[in-house]
């Protein structure tokens, strides 16, 4: 017979102190609030105009700024670990990457640890995901899903709901639209009676950044900034950061990246990483998107045939089109986040709704020279951060630390449900009613493991608090490099975009063994197992 003090709802055994009334936030009428949490994958802050970034300024997203205007934006949000499935493991579960078993993309979740939306579901809560799950066990804790294979396509997807017995099916459409699709499905077909939790993740704007039709010509003949660091040569900065193999010049591929499929056959672009990855996806499109996306980048590939662009030029070619079809993609995201407002507006959910927009981590705009993220440094460990909480100040800015950690507790702070003791993170209903705790986090962790793989960052921890950052790069080499142990110190006031690596400097010598005393009593509190 079970223990008096658990109660069992569903498959899962929750403590019952945990199903305590709490109360919960309330909203309009009296009723509890419901939570939809949007998050993009690789959305860098960068290009969300309401942060003021060069970028955003010729690429708004009028639908997102709103959503800001509405609520509080977060200026110093950041990650765990900037990956894809680490990250979302951070968000389901509360627990740093070591602490859920998540460190590395494909396997490794922990499934005995307890997600949010179980003991939401166990509270009443009706919850839904949909669009990218990437974790690779089955959805726990839902009543509703449609979930993207792996990372999913960008055209005529697959998705896996219950009703398809675990098998993917085709849908025909755009990623981005169909996630926003189901999302209203299930706000259609939902028990009105019961507060609800959906999860709408999109694949946009993960790499190779595949417009959608309509966006197939915007911001031709747009000349995009380039960032301060474009031409970094890593002078200060320990072997990783040289070693890395993310730069634009020199791993931004012609057929996968800059879709010139066209060159799929000839030497040396037949050779490039991932050729076949592009042709898989064109075949996967019906007639009219083929034609389509065939006569728009034909014209890139004739430019690119005309000119023969080489070294400096070549890389800044290559950076101008890179960023024209990651800001198509992002301009589809804005749009359906304003659909899904819309909707909840004409429906009356509005006021009684906290809406969350996030992104799995940051990615680099060409900062450094590079795409993509893992790194430690600014534009990957920062995310876009915008909650709008009914009721509460709008416009608001916040510059407290945050992290992705503090999804979980937040949501259950929201629902009145008490937070298991493991989780690590920490609600931020204070922080959104306009009050920052005393004992508010004054450092932040970050833990990057996956390595060797693609794009080839060592491993590191590091800390960082609102103006002083501290990197330590660890571990075995492979084939082509050494071991390392190296450590990087930055005064992100004097130096933001963090040239200056100031580790062993004298005048730094007591914000350095600051920063280490807290790096290593994150590393014993939390228990962390390599470093």
């Amino acid at each position: 017979m079970m223990n008096k003090e658990f109660w069992r709802t569903g498959g899962l055994v929750v403590p019952a102190v945990l199903l305590a009334a709490c109360g919960g936030q309330k909203g309009d009428a009296g009723k509890p609030l419901n939570i939809i949490h949007i998050m993009t994958d690789d959305h860098s802050w960068q290009t969300l105009s309401a942060y003021g970034h060069a970028l955003g300024k010729v690429a708004p997203t009028p639908n997102l700024d709103r959503l800001a205007a509405e609520g509080m934006l977060f200026r110093q949000a950041f990650v765990e670990n900037s990956l894809s499935t680490p990250s979302r493991a951070c968000l389901m579960t509360g627990l740093y990457s070591h602490q859920s078993g998540q460190r590395q993309l494909g396997a490794g979740i922990d499934t005995t640890k307890v997600f949010f939306s179980e003991l939401l579901q166990a509270h009443g809560y009706e919850t839904a995901v949909v669009g990218k799950w990437h974790l690779l066990c089955e959805p726990k804790g839902f009543d509703y899903y449609q979930v993207l294979w792996d990372q999913g396509d960008y055209y005529n997807p697959d998705f896996k709901s219950k009703e398809t017995e675990g098998k993917y099916v085709k849908r025909q459409g755009y990623a981005t639209t169909l996630t926003t699709d189901y999302a209203i499905d299930f706000l259609e077909h939902r028990n009105p009676e019961k507060p609800f939790c959906l999860l709408v993740h999109h694949k946009a704007p993960h790499r190779n950044w595949m417009p959608e039709e309509k966006y197939l010509h915007l911001y031709e003949g747009v000349e995009f900034p380039y960032p301060e660091t474009f031409d970094d040569d890593y002078a200060t900065r320990c072997e990783p950061a040289r070693s890395q193999e993310m730069r634009i010049a020199d791993r931004m591929t012609m057929v996968y990246d800059l879709k010139l499929n066209g060159l799929k056959d000839v030497e040396p672009y037949r050779s490039e990483w991932n050729v076949e990855g592009m042709q898989a996806s064109i075949d996967r499109m019906d007639e009219a998107q083929r034609e389509a996306w065939e006569t728009a980048y034909e014209g890139r590939l004739r430019e690119f045939l005309d000119t023969k662009p080489e070294g400096e030029e070549l890389t800044r070619w290559k950076y101008q089109e890179y960023i024209r079809d990651y800001l198509r993609c992002i301009k589809s995201i804005d749009d359906e986040v304003g659909r899904l407002m819309d909707y909840l507006e004409e429906h009356g959910l509005m006021e009684n709704t906290v809406v969350v927009y996030t992104s799995d981590q940051g990615f680099y705009m060409g900062e450094h020279g590079w795409f993509d993220k893992r790194f430690m440094y600014e534009e990957s460990l920062r995310t876009p951060l915008i909650i709008r909480y009914p009721g509460k100040k709008q416009g608001a800015v916040n510059e407290d630390l945050v992290q992705n950690i503090d999804y979980a507790p937040t949501y259950l702070d929201i629902a009145g449900i008490e937070k298991p003791e493991e989780m690590s993170g920490r609600s931020l209903v204070p922080l959104l009613e306009g009050e920052t705790p005393e004992d508010w986090r004054q450092y932040l962790y970050y833990h990057y493991y996956d390595y060797p793989a693609i794009h080839h960052v060592r491993r590191h921890d590091g800390v960082r608090d609102k103006r002083y950052k501290l990197i330590h790069f660890y571990g075995e080499g492979d084939e082509l490099r050494d071991a390392v142990c190296c450590d990087e110190l930055y005064d992100l006031e004097a130096d933001p975009n963090e040239l200056r690596n100031l580790y062993g400097n004298p005048e730094y010598k007591a914000v350095q063994e600051r920063l280490q005393r807290q790096l290593d009593s994150f590393r014993s509190e939390l228990k962390v197992d390599e470093f």
